[in-house]
Formats: C-alpha cells, sequence, structure tokens
C-alpha cells in the first residue's frame, strides 16, 4: 500500500487508511505527529525520507501550532508533538496528572524573522523598536526612518509558539515577569503562510515567522545584537553562532520514553541524515557538521 504524508495547517484531523490509532501505533508502524506549523515542512520532509528507507511505516504530520500539537500530546492523540516553545509549567503539570512521563527533546535551531515588504525602505530595527512597534507606541513607519504610513503590525495567533517566543523575547524583550502585551491592533494570524501573504501585497506591514518560510516576496529585517552593537540578518550561519538575536531551539515532546518505530524515527531525525535534512530546509541543525 502506498504510504501517504498529509500535511494540515488547520490542526483538523488527518486520516489516511494505513494510520490507525494512537494506541496502537508501535505495532502497526505508524506515528502521528501534530504541532508546530514552524516545523510542519520540516516534519514531513522528515517523514518522506524515513518511509522511503521504512515502507510498513506510515507517518501522517499535521500542524496548528506547537500549542495544538501539546494539547494532542496531553489528550494522548498524537506520538509526538512538534512544539517552537518549551511546554509551560501548567502544561508539564497537567501531563503528570494523566500519567505522561514527557520526555524533551531538542531536534534543530530556528531564526525568527521579522519581515517586511521587499520595497519598505527600511532594512533593520532594534528590539526596542520592535517592542513599541508590537505594542502600539510606534505606530507609523516615519517613527523609525521609514515612510509616512501607518504600520499594520502582523502576528501569529496566541496558540503558535512563535506568537509566545515574539511576546517574551521581543513584546517584553526578555524580562522575567513582563506584563507587556502586543497591541490590540495587531493583526493576529492564523498561519506563517497568511502572514507572507499579506506582507508580499502590502508595503506597510510587518511581520515575523521562522527562517525556513523566508522568500522573495518578503525582506527580512536586521535585527541589533546589543552585545556587538551590530545589525545581524537572520540566516543559519547566524543563528548557528548566536549572533542573530531571535534565535530558538525546536522541540519534539513525547508522551513517554520512546519505544519501537517511534523511536526510530526519531533517531533518524537527530542523525547525520535527518540534520541534513533540517540544514535542506533552511533551519540550522544540531551539528555544524550536518551537511
Amino acid at each position: 500500500m502506498k504510504k501517504l504524508v498529509r500535511v494540515v495547517l488547520t490542526g483538523v484531523a488527518v486520516f489516511s487508511l494505513n494510520v490507525l490509532p494512537i494506541v496502537s501505533a508501535q505495532e502497526h508502524g505508524s506515528i502521528q505527529i501534530k504541532g508546530s506549523d514552524t516545523m510542519v515542512n520540516l516534519g514531513q520532509a522528515w517523514a518522506e525520507e524515513f518511509m522511503k528507507e521504512n515502507p510498513t511505516t506510515s507517518i501522517a504530520v499535521t500542524g496548528g501550532g506547537s500549542g495544538t500539537g501539546i494539547a494532542a500530546l496531553l489528550n494522548k492523540t498524537c506520538d509526538i508533538a512538534q512544539s517552537s516553545r518549551e511546554m509551560s509549567q501548567k502544561e508539564r503539570d497537567l501531563a503528570k496528572t494523566k500519567g505522561l512521563n514527557v520526555q524533551e527533546l531538542k531536534v534543530g535551531i530556528d531564526a525568527v524573522a521579522v519581515v517586511t515588504h521587499p520595497d519598505n525602505p527600511i532594512a533593520q530595527l532594534t528590539i526596542d523598536q520592535l517592542s513599541d512597534i508590537f505594542t502600539g507606541k510606534i505606530k507609523n513607519w516615519k517613527e523609525v526612518g521609514g515612510k509616512d504610513d501607518a504600520i499594520l503590525v502582523l502576528s501569529r495567533d496566541r496558540n503558535s509558539g512563535t506568537h509566545v517566543f515574539m511576546l517574551e523575547d521581543v513584546v517584553r524583550k526578555g524580562k522575567k515577569g513582563g506584563t507587556e502585551e502586543f497591541a490590540p491592533s495587531v493583526l493576529m494570524m492564523p498561519s506563517s503562510q497568511a502572514i507572507e501573504q499579506e506582507i508580499s501585497g502590502n508595503h506597510a506591514a510587518l511581520g515575523y515567522f521562522g527562517l525556513g518560510y523566508l522568500s522573495p516576496k518578503v525582506k527580512a529585517l536586521k535585527i541589533l545584537q546589543e552585545k556587538t552593537k551590530t545589525f545581524v540578518a537572520p540566516a543559519v550561519e547566524s543563528a548557528l553562532d548566536g549572533s542573530y538575536p531571535l534565535s530558538r531551539p525546536l522541540y519534539f515532546y513525547l508522551p513517554h520514553q520512546a519505544e519501537g518505530v517511534v523511536k526510530q524515527f526519531v533517531d533518524f531525525t537527530l542523525s547525520e541524515k535527518g540534520q541534513a535534512i533540517v540544514l535542506d530546509m533552511h533551519f540550522v541543525p544540531l551539528r555544524k557538521n550536518s551537511n
């Protein structure tokens, strides 16, 4: 039977004739992966290559956001939750009440790109400026040296791990216990593709998404690295050496210690070949020699 990977960014359930319920995943060689939209294409690439080498295995990959994946993990409806953020303490406590021994694995590194329309003259911003834009203190491009245009500010929705990362590291500037929030005027978008589509057609828009979603339709801004006082562009190299300020780990969360075909798949993603796929998908591998 032909193997099939289906990717659904809305979080709608994925069905394949040869994908069986989670309770029998180990026995029948099927894996359900749900979660981060940032990671969904990476998960698909891993799954496709793994199934080429293991034709009796069937893998379904679903998006919907990191929160969706973690919720599925807690509800025992997936084998692996992909997440671009760490599980919260509340989520970890809930997992324990459900008898889960959650395993956290770093599987790659991402750089969050802040993007505008290619024709926007602004090429670089500081974290302080970004925080002021996202909180609504700065409303016009002329306030940061651009044209006299109101800024259309876009964000991922609250279910997104990238949203959480930007809230903590940009809006609140990394301050523990910070209370700043995205301004009510900020448009919450359902996916990275939606942000790319809006920005590609609007000269005054600004948003963000993972490095793997960069395309010629948008322009990535350089962000000030406070330690060196230099502006750094998001790239594989700058994320790997730590010079780009908006870098973060990418995670797998498992409900328990990996076994059977899930363990084989996890081992594959962390192998040299699996990490080479990370690089091919424009993310950053865990090891410098992945190529």
